[in-house]
């Protein structure tokens, strides 16, 4: 085997930056505007189903509405970021992964 080929096999592998979560700051203004604009439409529903001249029906859409957007909203703002999908065909058996839990910078 050649000096050359052997070099190329020992080399450290390279990790990419695209499949980095975003960081936690982001991750955390991303859930709190979800949540306000969440709450928001549930205000509006809450107004107008006791200000609209309408009939039961549609009164009860907006009051279902009221009632179940607080619990999407805290749903949807109590999950974290999603993990990014595995890129196929990118990896090599012999490449070394940074495990789960020190893949933020400066954990």
């Amino acid at each position: 085997m050649s000096p050359l080929r052997r070099f190329r096999r020992e080399r450290a592998a390279v990790h990419q930056v695209t499949d980095a979560q975003p960081s936690l700051s982001d991750d955390i203004r991303r859930r709190e505007r979800s949540y306000l604009i969440k709450m928001g439409i549930r205000l509006v529903c809450l107004i107008l189903a006791v200000a609209l001249p309408a009939p039961w029906p549609v009164k009860g859409l907006l009051v279902a509405g009221a009632v179940l957007l607080p619990y999407l909203a805290v749903i949807g703002a109590n999950q974290r970021g999603h993990e990014p999908p595995a890129a196929t065909g990118m990896t090599f058996s012999d490449q070394n992964e940074i495990p789960r839990h020190r893949r933020e910078i400066g954990s």
